[in-house]
């Protein structure tokens, strides 16, 4: 059986504009129209701590399977920024896999859903080591095999770095899909300042500036920014926060800090799918067209699916569903290398 590819989806109108499968990705009409089985990996999730090391914790939540006698593997997701591990397209992507037997676990990245309180110091985009931390300590604890990572927009960037992290970490970690993964931040910065439309920049200033307040609620003695900082664009708000609390020199140091443009992959040795839409309007695909990569990292450009949505119609599910399905089943199969160079 072959897997499916980008090629393959193929949305009525009016789902071919890659604008509204954006808006429709995470918005509430979504969420009220998916079935009921998008939310099965809600129930008896477990909440649990991890340990991001140095004394870091992250929140999170394992869903056991029970379609298998056994499970297929363990299912790790990544949020994308300012998402939690309850954002719709988390729950549907682990619903699916829950039912085609992986246990799941959704990882929350720090100062995400409800974990502001947890660690003083702010998230950002480059603490990635106890991201990689958290993975090992989630595969010990959970030790089905194979241990299989997916993310989506940030959560793909953070993915794609821990897959390239994992083996010098001890990570057992098998496989790797990002789907509409940030690769060059400086330029997706500019993207969304420049050429996407108002609507995006204010959708993600406002998810932000409010997640910022809940974190100064959280630690009413630390001064993490000024009222007029709050009130920048996304430009002058991001550089502000790097400048006051990270040991980057400069907002480009900082940008360049987690991209994985051009050969940063190039080095990786677990096999890995990107997974994107030339119609995104949030990534640019120029970005992916530059990437030099291994033989075991698929880069796949479908013509339509915006930014993380690739929504098949009315029902509001995603493609996405059966195709990072129909990989991880491929990775429990031991099938994956062969099927996906083909």
């Amino acid at each position: 059986m072959s897997l499916p590819r980008g090629r393959d989806f193929r949305p009525p109108w009016p789902l071919t504009s890659g604008h509204l499968q954006t808006m429709l990705s995470s918005s509430g009409v979504r969420r009220l129209l998916l079935p009921r089985a998008a939310r099965a990996v809600q129930q008896g999730a477990e909440p649990v701590m991890v340990d991001g090391g140095g004394g870091v914790r992250l929140t999170g939540a394992f869903t056991a399977q029970r379609a298998r006698p056994r499970p297929r593997g363990l299912a790790v997701l990544f949020h994308g920024w300012e998402g939690s591990v309850d954002s719709t397209y988390v729950l549907q992507t682990g619903s699916r896999l829950l039912a085609e037997g992986w246990d799941v676990f959704r990882l929350n990245f720090r100062d995400h859903g409800d974990s502001h309180g947890l660690n003083e110091a702010l998230f950002h985009s480059c603490r990635l080591d106890e991201v990689v931390h958290a993975l090992g300590d989630i595969a010990r604890r959970w030790p089905a095999r194979p241990l299989a990572l997916a993310g989506f927009s940030l959560g793909g960037n953070f993915a794609l770095r821990a897959a390239l992290a994992a083996p010098a970490a001890g990570v057992p970690l098998a496989y790797a899909l990002a789907v509409c993964p940030i690769i060059d931040p400086g330029e997706g910065l500019f993207s969304l300042e420049q050429s996407a439309p108002w609507i995006y920049q204010a959708y993600f200033m406002h998810k932000w500036r409010q997640s910022l307040r809940l974190k100064q609620a959280a630690f009413p003695q630390r001064t993490y920014f000024e009222l007029a900082e709050l009130k920048q664009d996304l430009r002058g708000l991001t550089e502000a926060l790097v400048l006051r609390h990270t040991d980057f020199g400069s907002l480009q140091a900082y940008l360049d800090g987690y991209s994985v443009a051009g050969a940063a992959l190039k080095a990786m040795q677990v096999p890995a799918t990107i997974l994107t839409a030339r119609d995104d309007p949030v990534i640019p695909v120029a970005a992916f067209e530059k990437l030099e990569l291994p033989p075991d990292v698929e880069l796949d450009i479908a013509d339509h699916g915006g930014h993380c949505g690739f929504i098949r119609g009315r029902d509001m599910v995603s493609f996405c569903d059966d195709y990072i399905a129909a990989r991880f089943n491929a990775v429990a199969d031991g099938a994956l290398g062969a099927r996906q160079r083909a």
